[in-house]
């Protein structure tokens, strides 16, 4: 499809750019020994101060699945010794995976947004995190 002949902006193609995006980014994941969950789990603990159930609540809301799986991915991070089962915090481990995850999320944003305007950016995140909001209301 050519930048002349755009699609209309529905579901399939909010989605297709979702799994493509994540794809690219999962392959990165695998080299470090990591599921994409796990990356989240990582960068969640990292950006500030969330204890082990507000973590597990994040991940069941974004990812939209059981809070029961969303306990099995924290306590996988856990197990890997990425995090201080005593406070939740990053070990050091940890810190080193999640700047490793960010670097290189830094590096795969540059390449994929590369060109495209930042007003036109700027209305698409407005777009989607509207329609997210609508959708989380529709599913609370």
């Amino acid at each position: 499809m050519s930048a002349t002949t755009a699609p209309a902006l529905n579901g399939q193609v909010i989605g297709r750019a979702h799994y493509a995006t994540r794809a690219v980014l999962e392959r990165r994941l695998e080299g470090l020994g990591l599921t994409f969950q796990q990356g989240l789990v990582l960068n969640a603990l990292a950006a500030g101060d969330k204890d082990r159930d507000q973590v597990i609540d994040l991940l069941a809301s974004s990812l939209k699945i059981a809070r029961t799986d969303a306990e099995a991915v924290v306590d996988s991070v856990l197990e890997a010794g990425l995090v201080d089962p005593s406070g939740g915090a990053l070990t050091e481990a940890g810190r080193s995976v999640q700047a490793e995850i960010g670097a290189e999320t830094v590096k795969i944003v540059s390449r994929l947004y590369a060109g495209l305007p930042a007003d036109e950016l700027a209305v698409a995140a407005r777009v989607l995190t509207t329609l997210t909001e609508r959708a989380n209301a529709e599913l609370a």
